[in-house]
């Protein structure tokens, strides 16, 4: 056994086995900052983290996805029309079920490209310090995992524990005893 032999035999015995590949920071910093845009840009600071802090409530709830990215874009999914038609299943292309998702901006079926450039590049700069820990995030929701426009009235928020509203948002709590979750 050579040097290089050795050392690649101490990498397979002493190394973590990695089953998940973790979702990339910046992925999960972009998402956030999509999210942000669509569902608040136009609120203060406090719509901004209060939105994102759903998220992150949700990322740190065992009953939703344990990504940002995942959490953001959950909702049922259909395959094209067109990649069913082809006999190779890796060819398959999905498409979230239009206003059944999460987060409505995701399945409304219109363009997800932000169009005012400069507050989406604030976003990414707001999305990176959550991302990166490089702020006290502190949770002004008091661990909301659903929120709404106040213009609307869902019938699942009839089963959960109003906790604030802020901006044109009011949020809710998912408590452990309660039923009826996100859309699957």
């Amino acid at each position: 056994m050579n040097f290089s032999d050795i050392v690649t035999v101490g990498f397979m015995i002493f190394s973590p086995i990695i089953t998940e590949v973790p979702e990339s920071k910046s992925a999960s910093v972009e998402c956030l900052a999509l999210n942000m845009y669509h569902e608040a840009r136009g609120q203060g600071s406090a719509g901004l983290l209060a939105v994102s802090s759903v998220v992150m409530n949700r990322v740190n709830d065992k009953r939703f996805p344990n990504t940002i990215c995942e959490v953001i874009y959950q909702g049922p999914t259909r395959e094209s029309w067109k990649t069913r038609q082809t006999p190779d299943p890796n060819d398959a292309k999905f498409y979230p079920i239009k206003n059944r998702c999460q987060f409505s901006w995701y399945c409304d079926g219109k363009s997800d490209v932000p169009k005012d450039k400069k507050t989406y590049e604030r976003l990414l700069t707001i999305a990176k310090t959550i991302v990166y820990n490089k702020i006290n995030f502190i949770d002004i929701t008091d661990g909301a995992t659903f929120y709404h426009a106040d213009y609307v009235r869902p019938a699942w928020a009839k089963v959960k524990t109003r906790t604030t509203r802020i901006g044109n948002h009011i949020f809710y709590r998912w408590e452990k005893h309660q039923k009826g979750g996100p859309v699957k």
